[in-house]
C-alpha cells in the first residue's frame, strides 16, 4: 500500500508541476509574441497557444491544489458540526465530488474521442488538432477523479482526508 500511496502522491505533485510549466509557456508565448511584434514578425497561433496552456494549467493543477487545500471547501459549516456527522458530511462531499469528477472525465473522455474521429482543427491561424488540447481535460479530470476518490477512501476507512491546510492559514491560527 505504501507504493501506491507514494505513487499517488508523485502523480499529485507531478500534475502540479505540469500545471507550473504550463504557465511558464505561457509567459514564454508572451514574451515571443512581444519579441516577433518588435521586430515586425508575425507569431500565427500564440494567442490560441497561450489559451490552450492556461486550460492546461488549470485542469493539471486541479489534483494538486485539492491535496494542497487550495480549493474552496465549507470549512465553517465542517467546523460546526460534530465529529460524527461531520464524517458523514465529509463522506458525503467527497463521494458527489468524486461522481461529478467522474462524470466529466468520462464525457470529456468522448468529446475528444468524436474531436479525434472527425479531425476536427482549430479556427485560428494554427489550425491545431483539438484533440491535443481537449485531452488535457481528460487527463486533469482524471486526476482530480483519482484525488477526490482517493480522498473519499481514506475519510471511510481512516476518518480523515488527506488535504493539507496552507501554510498562510496556520500562521494566522486558524
Amino acid at each position: 500500500m505504501t507504493f501506491l500511496r507514494r505513487f499517488l502522491d508523485f502523480l499529485y505533485l507531478a500534475s502540479g508541476v505540469l500545471a507550473a510549466l504550463c504557465l511558464i509557456s505561457i509567459l514564454s508565448l508572451i514574451v515571443a509574441q512581444m519579441l516577433a511584434r518588435w521586430i515586425g514578425e508575425i507569431f500565427p497561433g500564440a494567442p490560441s497557444y497561450a489559451g490552450y496552456a492556461m486550460a492546461a494549467a488549470s485542469f493539471f493543477a486541479f489534483a494538486n491544489a485539492l491535496n494542497r487545500g487550495a480549493h474552496i471547501r465549507v470549512s465553517v459549516l465542517l467546523n460546526a458540526v460534530p465529529p460524527g456527522p461531520k464524517k458523514l458530511l465529509e463522506i458525503w462531499c467527497f463521494a458527489l465530488a468524486a461522481g461529478i469528477a467522474w462524470y466529466f472525465t468520462y464525457y470529456a473522455y468522448w468529446f475528444v474521442y468524436w474531436s479525434w474521429k472527425f479531425k476536427e482543427v482549430s479556427q485560428g491561424q494554427d489550425a491545431t488538432h483539438l484533440w491535443i488540447p481537449q485531452s488535457v481535460m481528460v487527463l486533469g479530470g482524471g486526476l482530480l477523479a483519482i484525488a477526490l476518490t482517493d480522498n473519499l477512501i481514506n475519510v471511510l476507512f481512516k476518518g480523515e482526508h488527506r488535504i493539507s491546510r496552507d501554510i498562510v492559514d496556520q500562521a494566522h491560527g486558524e
